[in-house]
């Protein structure tokens, strides 16, 4: 009776009339629940429909009747495997191997399995096995390039991908993998060939969609990227990360605003996607949004609280609207997290807040361990040159401070002895400075396009003999180029008033005073003293003819006029807490200050009236273009420094224009950089040595207008003859440098500390 019903069921399956297969199945296993093959065959009807636990209990019972079958054995194993039971359904493919050995099905879906749990090594040998028994089978061809990405041997993979391709040419899959071989091998541009072959397979393919978008942003072709992340957001509108991809290729691109509604709509979709809130939150610090980038930094840190820079970029919004609130605890928390070697705050961050020059070693060693390099491409080669060859390296050939101090050296270096060469990675655009600068370089590279390493195989081509790094870690920097040992020589200059703690940065150019012997310790390079200043100066800077009255710089009439006008993040309530007291100690008295947004002025009227001062004593300037600021100063009696970050180009501006600048000498490079530039003006009696100290000689000079007249005919009288303007004077000096550390490399000797000689 049990033979007849059992091909009564089978046959009423294969007509597809399964409830009532089933039913005989039942009736079977009512008499015998043992029977293997109504187990078995129930256990497949139930799979069919979706009954997935119902299916796995009845084919375990099967094979517990019959342990040696090895079909049931791989029907229970698939059913583990798409209930992601993946340990047990591995066990139950190798049992069912076991049985038959050359069971080419199971061996390549377990093969399958172990690459789900990451074990490629195990999965590669179930494929390497299955395409011996089934070469012509082209999934495990497919299957072993698979395993083989997995493990890195993206050669042995593309072997693969390649002969299942051969064998049927038609599979997205393959293409997507051939892709990802070749993109594993750095051939991006046949990676890309092949991932639009699987496309046009698959046009509305969401992954293949989205992995064309990833290795276009990995072969930094930001626009093309960009669309290609529009183009799988046309399929798929929901997913947060690929507007988060879409927001970073914009950004890649300075389109800021777009990039912002991107990584906008990635935080709308997911809340908790801490990298696109981050995202959200450096744009919106590069737009000067503070109020907002600091928002979006809370919530940064809710979701992932150590995650590096951001704590320090919150911070730095704060400071950046003068928002002092919290900066105490801010200065222990970030001095602790630096001494726990925590990737806290970025080094230009740091600047403004630390007081220490150990924590500032401290943060760009942390910083500089993220920058990944290669082994060195300068191994020890001897250039031989008839002329020194100077690469100078930034991201700030355009209007900003690094460029009009610098352009004049460039102008001055001596083409007999020297061969210049600038080296561009910021962003194009046509201006004044520029073009005097393009012209003053006997070569000049826009490298905004190539990457680290092509920057520094370029430098190393050009057998550079000095790398001059102009940037250290102010923004738009480079740091990884350097990092890869492009050149003999590599000196940080100018740029960043610190040390970058780089294994491979030789030299900082300073001076005596920003760099005392005594603190040399604090910077990873070997200091080389220049004998004046380490501040390039350009003595051919412009003032503005056309300026305008008091009335319309916002001024009274009459009355002292201090001012500062460092950037508001330098500003620290130290310092304003000195400048109320002088306002209230000089009747009549105004404070000059830029105003970078509206949120500094509001925080520092409300600082000035909880220290008892008239808000509306604080005046407020809009920025203007360097020859109408340095104009418009005129009408300022004295500059009053901010500490620990001094005026740097904003001093050099003012004693061009004849305003004093009263400064006193902190315990940073960054907090003495002022007092070097005044020392070279000749203007020592400005330099103080304690806050008591500059609010009493400040206080002195207010009060007494001969004091101040006389400081003001000395500065004026020194503007043409002092080393602080003298180009060419510095130029010379600088070569001398150049010229020694030349020398030293040249000499097979390491590089260490020396100082120049002057040429008065």
């Amino acid at each position: 009776m049990s033979n007849s019903v059992l091909q009564n069921a089978a046959d009423l399956s294969r007509a597809g009339r399964f409830a009532e297969a089933a039913q005989l199945y039942g009736d079977i296993l009512k008499s015998n629940p043992r029977h293997f093959e109504a187990l078995h065959a129930l256990g497949l009807l139930h799979y069919r429909s979706g009954r997935l636990e119902e299916a796995e209990r009845l084919i375990g019972q099967a094979v517990q009747v019959n342990p040696g079958a090895a079909d049931a054995l791989y029907n229970r194993a698939s059913l583990l495997m798409r209930m992601n039971r993946l340990p047990e359904a591995v066990e139950c493919f190798g049992r069912a191997i076991a049985v038959k050995p050359d069971y080419a099905e199971a061996i390549g879906n377990r093969g399958a399995v172990m690459l789900r749990m990451g074990r490629a090594a195990e999965g590669l040998a179930d494929f390497t096995r299955l395409t011996a028994l089934r070469p012509t089978l082209p999934h495990g061809w497919g299957n072993q390039g698979g395993a083989l990405l997995m493990l890195g041997r993206a050669g042995d993979a593309l072997q693969s991908f390649d002969k299942a391709l051969s064998l049927k040419a038609d599979v997205a899959e393959f293409w997507k993998g051939r892709a990802g071989a070749l993109a594993g091998l750095k051939r991006e541009s046949e990676a890309l060939i092949a991932m639009d072959r699987a496309l046009s397979l698959e046009p509305k393919n969401p992954e293949l969609l989205y992995r064309r978008a990833d290795l276009l942003f990995a072969m930094n072709r930001n626009l093309d990227a960009a669309r290609a992340y529009e183009a799988f957001l046309a399929v798929m509108p929901d997913h947060a990360q690929g507007w988060n991809m879409r927001g970073v290729a914009l950004a890649g691109l300075k389109r800021q605003a777009d990039a912002l509604g991107s990584f906008e709509k990635a935080t709308a979709l997911d809340p908790g996607h801490a990298d696109a809130w981050n995202n959200r939150a450096n744009i919106l610090f590069e737009l000067k949004r503070f109020e907002e980038a600091a928002r979006a930094y809370e919530q940064v840190l809710k979701l992932e609280p150590d995650l590096p820079y951001a704590e320090g970029f919150l911070i730095q919004c704060r400071t950046r609207i003068c928002d002092w609130s919290h900066l105490d605890e801010d200065r222990r928390r970030l001095s602790a997290g630096l001494a726990q070697g925590k990737r806290i705050i970025d080094p230009q961050g740091n600047l403004a807040i630390s007081r220490s020059p150990e924590d500032q070693l401290q943060c760009a060693r942390i910083f500089m361990a993220d920058e990944q390099a290669g082994p060195a491409l300068w191994r020890g080669e001897r250039y031989r040159h008839e002329r020194i060859r100077v690469a100078y390296l930034t991201a700030d050939f355009r209007p900003h401070p690094v460029a009009f101090l610098a352009a004049g050296v460039f102008e001055h270096h001596d083409r007999s002895r020297f061969e210049t060469f600038g080296v561009s990675f910021g962003a194009w655009g046509e201006s004044e400075i520029r073009t005097r600068i393009m012209a003053a370089f006997e070569r000049f590279h826009d490298a905004r396009a190539m990457t680290d390493a092509a920057v520094a195989a370029m430098l190393k081509e050009m057998e550079i003999d000095v790398a001059v790094d102009l940037m250290g870690f102010t923004e738009g920097c480079r740091p990884a180029i350097l990092a890869q040992r492009a050149a003999p020589v590599q000196v940080n200059f100018l740029g960043f008033p610190g040390t970058v703690g780089a294994k491979d940065m030789d030299y900082i150019l300073a001076d005596r005073i920003v760099i005392p012997d005594d603190q040399r310790r604090f910077y990873s390079e070997e200091v080389v003293y220049l004998p004046d200043q380490y501040q390039a100066n350009d003595s051919k800077r412009r003032v503005a003819e056309a300026t305008p009255t008091r009335a319309e710089a916002g001024l009274p009439e009459t009355g002292f006029v201090f001012c500062c006008f460092n950037n508001n993040h330098k500003i620290t309530p130290e310092m304003f807490g000195i400048w109320m007291r002088l306002l209230a100690g000089v009747e009549g008295s105004v404070f000059w200050l830029l105003e970078d947004s509206p949120a500094v002025a509001a925080n520092l009227r409300r600082e000035a009236r909880a220290r008892g001062v008239d808000p509306g004593r604080l005046i407020f300037a809009p920025r203007t273009t360097p020859p109408e600021h340095l104009a418009r100063q005129k009408f300022a009696d004295l500059f009053l420094d901010t500490s620990p970050y001094t005026a740097h180009t904003t001093c050099s501006d003012a004693l061009w224009v004849g305003l004093p600048v009263v400064t006193f000498l902190g315990p940073t490079f960054a907090a003495r950089v002022a007092g070097s530039l005044l020392h070279a003006a000749g203007m020592p009696e400005l330099v103080t040595r304690s806050p008591e100290e500059y609010e009493s000689l400040a206080l002195h000079l207010a009060r007494d207008p001969k004091a101040l007249a006389a400081v003001k005919a000395k500065l004026r009288a020194n503007r043409d003859v002092c080393a602080l303007f003298d180009t060419a004077r510095f130029t010379r000096h600088l070569e001398r440098a150049f010229t020694a550390m030349v020398e030293r490399r040249q000499m097979g000797l390491a590089p260490a500390s020396f100082g120049v000689e002057s040429s008065a």
